[in-house]
């Protein structure tokens, strides 16, 4: 599913114009990603938590040249999934 189609499924359960339904989504996602860089950690209970993680400095390998090289360290975001959604997510892989 992408953006544009939660877009239309709001828009078409609320009544209301696409144009604002999207407009919506993408201030939602928009504050997701404003919260991360000042806080760090987005808790949405019965949901879930996206936290930033510092991933630590490693060798890699070039898979064309075979060339070994230092990855940097750098901030990942991770996502846990909360009781609720793995239960509903669980119900509908063993059906």
């Amino acid at each position: 599913m992408t953006k544009t189609e939660i877009g239309h499924k709001i828009a078409a359960e609320m009544g209301i114009k696409q144009i604002d339904a999207k407009r919506i989504v993408q201030m939602t996602l928009d504050g997701i990603i404003d919260c991360l860089l000042s806080e760090g950690r987005l808790e949405l209970r019965r949901f879930g938590i996206f936290d930033v993680r510092v991933r630590k400095p490693r060798k890699a390998r070039n898979p064309r040249t075979g060339v070994e090289c230092m990855v940097p360290e750098r901030k990942v975001v991770c996502f846990k999934a909360g009781r609720i959604m793995k239960g509903r997510v669980a119900a509908i892989a063993q059906s």
